[in-house]
């Protein structure tokens, strides 16, 4: 049997001192003939001594429901009864005897038990006063078989009530089984569902490149390949990236969706709306560029607002797939994102044009694992998004007209002003060693924009010259040592890219930095000649990171920078260790593997690295413990940088990876442009520009 937490706090934390101080109120307070001091202190002990339960070993806690049984016999039926007989029956004892059967049927649902405990207790109290030298005779004054029966009727109708309650309990436990068996139904039938498509796209695609590949594996043979397609493999690739992505991301929402752990004040940080919001949708996992476009983001009233960014992605990822979903049957399908200021509550609206939701069924869509109008659904995707909106201090509402649009609502408090000015300050301070000081040129980029970056960009000390369109941009870069351009993407004559390209054949090595004002640009540039493209307007975070990563990313400078610096990669799975090399190998870094942490530690006592590459989630020594011993080791390599990996980051993952003293986190699989800016910025690399 096992004794719940909350019956032995009872019994420690009330019956101890009940024990204690009613022997002080019965003796001076009501003069009863009757009181032991020594009875009183031993219930007081055993009371107290339940909580050694929480300290005992796993052998020991077999013995405690015995310990248990004692305990409870002793501090109440037992006590009781001797205070009841040796007080002559007194009337105030004779209640207290009808109570104590309630509170051992409170502590014990066998009503076998329940007896037993009640007859052991009634008959040591008896042989007590048989041989206690302070017996009294015995003159009971009250109708006996009165009482007998009232005992008696205590007795089975308490435990009436307590069978009562348990069957309750019972019924309780298997309705939260039967809800978690759906849940765990739901969930595998809902991640089954959302892969299939990924899974069957990426089958078709490779069956596509297969076919395209020539048949002839002759060693000798030269194999051409036509640039039509080679075209056509580059295209089918992308797609088949684009399947795995929304299969990571369909893994995401879901496992996502399942989670319990809130989110607490201290994992909440200050961010742009817009910000966070194109983050959502530039890493969401779309089917097709038709999904992608059918989005369109309006963040022309950007706000600052509190939230933990994970969470908030995933709320956004839960409504987007719902309406990408509604919308498969709807011509010329179009979601909305509009950002909206308030005076109390800022808010984000998430609207569709699909055949919108019935009364009925728009009362019921926050209710757990309800569904309507998807298969495959596991029922709990707005239900996250409420949890998540509420420890934002905020809430989600839907409205929605039948034939017309469904329209969800996120509002968030605004903050106060002395926040919101907090935020800027430490975004620029952040900022500051990579960008102040620096020179740019502004080219083709409208007035009223311009305007606006002078008035981001002032803080910093940016100088800034402006040029009209991307000729007189050439002539003032050949004139003048600029350390990166932003330009219209639609730059004249030719467009930003032809500009980029230009600057590349004349062997400057500028980066440009392109904007565009289209509500869902992408802004993919891992094909592109143009460092980052970004929204215009662009939010302040947004703009400065752009400018950050293009003057990090300009390299033939990179691999000057990174030569010669040693990293360290500890990994479980070959494959993991393999890709990183692959990612490294070409700018002039040296590579040491470790396949755990204690060889990644052995590794650190034999030689010096700049920086530690590591899996959080290995056998025999993980990455949280392998960088706690780090931390803890007085070495020279105490203080080195740690970057982590991990499949999934969640809250638990990042806190922990936080408290082991990792500096910083990245999910698998890596991307490489964001895993080469990390790598450059914890090897803490100062980028020379031409």
């Amino acid at each position: 049997m096992e004794v719940p937490r909350s019956s032995i706090y009872a019994v420690a934390f009330l019956g101890a001192p009940a024990h204690f101080f009613f022997y002080f109120i019965y003796k001076y307070g009501f003069h009863l003939p009757y009181e032991s001091l020594a009875l009183r202190m031993i219930a007081t002990m055993l009371c107290l001594s339940v909580l050694i339960k929480f300290r005992l070993s796993e052998n020991l806690n077999r013995f405690f429901p015995i310990y248990w049984r004692i305990v409870i016999i002793f501090a109440a039926p037992f006590i009781f009864t001797v205070n009841l007989i040796m007080n002559n029956f007194h009337e105030l004892w004779l209640y207290s005897e009808i109570f104590i059967v309630f509170v051992v049927m409170i502590f014990e649902q066998n009503w076998l038990m329940f007896l037993l405990d009640i007859v052991i207790g009634v008959a040591g109290a008896i042989l007590f006063y048989l041989f206690s030298p302070d017996r009294i005779v015995l003159h009971p004054d009250f109708n006996i078989p009165l009482y007998s029966i009232v005992v008696g009727f205590s007795i089975v109708a308490g435990y009436a009530f307590s069978y009562s309650k348990w069957v309750g309990l019972k019924e309780f436990e298997r309705k939260k089984s039967e809800e978690k068996g759906k849940a765990l139904e739901a969930l595998a039938g809902g991640i089954a569902h959302e892969m299939r498509n990924p899974l069957t796209q990426i089958r078709h695609t490779l069956d596509e490149i297969l076919l395209v590949l020539p048949q002839d594996e002759s060693d000798n043979t030269t194999i051409v390949i036509s640039s039509k397609n080679i075209a056509m493999l580059n295209n089918r690739i992308a797609k088949a990236q684009m399947a795995v992505n929304r299969g990571l991301h369909v893994i995401e929402m879901t496992l996502g969706n399942f989670r319990k752990d809130e989110t607490s004040d201290k994992d909440m940080i200050c961010i742009s709306a817009a910000t966070a919001t194109r983050k959502a949708l530039e890493e969401y996992g779309y089917a097709s560029e038709e999904e992608r476009r059918m989005i369109h983001l309006h963040p022309a009233e950007d706000f600052i607002f509190r939230v933990e960014e994970n969470s908030y992605m995933l709320v956004m990822y839960n409504l987007i797939v719902n309406a990408l979903q509604i919308l498969q049957s709807t011509h010329g399908g179009r979601i909305d994102i509009t950002l909206l200021r308030g005076e109390k509550m800022n808010r984000i609206l998430i609207r569709d044009n699909g055949p919108g939701i019935p009364p009925k069924i728009l009362s019921q869509i926050f209710d757990p694992f309800f569904t309507s109008g998807k298969k495959g659904g596991t029922g709990l995707g707005l239900v996250f998004c409420q949890r998540v909106m509420h420890s934002f201090k905020g809430r989600i509402t839907c409205e929605s007209e039948p034939g017309a649009y469904t329209e969800f609502t996120l509002e968030f408090p605004v903050l106060d002003q002395a926040t919101v000015n907090h935020y800027e300050s430490s975004l620029y301070a952040a900022y500051a060693p990579a960008l102040s000081g620096k020179k740019a040129l502004l080219a083709g980029i409208p007035e009223a924009y311009a305007q606006l970056l002078r008035r981001q960009l002032t803080p910093l000390h940016i100088a800034l010259d402006e040029a009209a369109d991307g000729d007189l941009a050439l002539e003032l870069i050949d004139a003048n040592r600029y350390d990166f351009v932003l330009a219209d993407m639609s730059l004249p004559p030719s467009g930003a890219e032809k500009l980029a390209k230009s600057l590349k054949n004349r062997g400057r090595n500028i980066p440009i930095v392109a904007y565009s004002t289209s509500v869902n640009a992408s802004t993919d540039t891992t094909r592109s000649s143009v460092s980052a493209l970004i929204p215009m307007p662009p939010a302040l975070p947004e703009l400065l990171e752009a400018i950050k990563n293009s003057l990090e990313m300009v390299r033939e400078t990179l691999k000057n920078s990174l030569a010669g610096k040693s990293v360290l990669v500890a990994d479980d799975l070959d494959f993991n260790r393999r890709v990183i090399k692959l990612m490294l190998d070409k700018l002039g870094i040296t590579i040491c593997e470790a396949s755990n942490g204690l060889e990644a530690i052995e590794l650190l006592k034999s030689r010096h690295f700049d920086l530690l590459i590591m899996d959080m989630r290995m056998p025999v020594l993980d990455g949280f413990e392998t960088a706690k011993r780090i931390r803890s080791t007085p070495s020279a390599w105490r203080d080195m940088p740690i970057l982590g990996m991990s499949g999934d980051l969640d809250n638990t993952t990042l806190k922990l990876a936080i408290e082991s003293g990792i500096n910083d986190s990245l999910i698998k699989p890596l991307k490489l442009k964001s895993f080469l800016q990390k790598v450059s910025a914890m090897l803490k690399i100062s980028q020379p520009i031409n």
